[in-house]
């Protein structure tokens, strides 16, 4: 695939799954903003594409705060026209009861997970659909689909995001803008990295493959829905997980 004069903005850029995908993207020919909370981060990806021809730039944003978010959508649209491809690829939450959760946890993890792409999902769909084009990628969780214990409010946020998917890919069909998600299984991230063993051990028997996904195998189904084979695709999930949900 080749994405040649193409610019795209990745959220959580800068780490797991989302610098795998700001890497796929560079490497087809696209211009990426890494966007990314995470500043000691994004100089480790400065220093890994220096040298290379790989086109990367970078925004500092936190998708847990809807002004800074604002702020970053609209200083990307200062140096650049439009964003062609969004992938919304930020995600944040941890594993405890939720009759544990306090309301702090509650509240972050819905500002990330859901109110954060709504909100950087709507600053900078004007110039798309100014442009009568472009494609918007969710990355959700499979938990979302089919739930998972102790995780309660990250598998509603999850949820809500394919539901946002779904019904944006309505609203901006007219303007030839597509909306998909992907609902990538238990990934070899370093989110994955700070789970229990056993909890790593119980997924590993639970998937057919035997195996965790690799950062790149997602990135590899955001690359399909960002691409030209994918035109005639949009409000569809995405399921990479190894066969984990598929009865799902």
């Amino acid at each position: 695939m080749k994405f040649d004069g193409k610019i795209v903005l990745v959220t959580g850029g800068a780490s797991g799954i989302g610098k795998a995908t700001v890497l796929a993207f560079a490497r087809a020919g696209a211009t990426v903003i890494c966007a990314d909370v995470n500043a000691a981060k994004s100089e480790e990806l400065k220093k890994e594409v220096t040298g290379t021809n790989f086109n990367v730039d970078f925004a500092a944003i936190d998708m847990g705060d809807s002004d800074s978010i604002r702020a970053a959508a609209a200083e990307v649209l200062k140096k650049y026209p439009r964003i062609d491809i969004l992938v919304n690829g930020a995600g944040w939450g941890d594993i405890q009861p939720y009759i544990q959760n306090s309301p702090d946890f509650i509240n972050r993890v819905i500002a990330i997970d859901l109110a954060g792409p709504a909100h950087l999902t709507q600053a900078l769909l004007p110039p798309m659909i100014a442009a009568n084009g472009g494609k918007i990628i969710n990355i959700a969780s499979d938990a979302g689909r089919v739930g998972s214990g102790g995780e309660t409010v990250y598998v509603g946020a999850k949820g809500g995001l394919i539901a946002f998917t779904k019904s944006l890919a309505r609203e901006v069909a007219r303007y030839s803008i597509n909306v998909n998600c992907v609902c990538p299984g238990p990934t070899d991230t370093p989110m994955l990295a700070t789970r229990s063993d056993k909890l790593r051990e119980a997924f590993l028997k639970a998937i057919p493959f035997r195996r965790f996904a690799k950062p790149e195998e997602i990135a590899d189904a955001v690359l399909f829905f960002a691409s030209p084979q994918a035109d005639y695709v949009t409000g569809q999930v995405m399921s990479v997980s190894g066969g984990l949900t598929f009865a799902g």
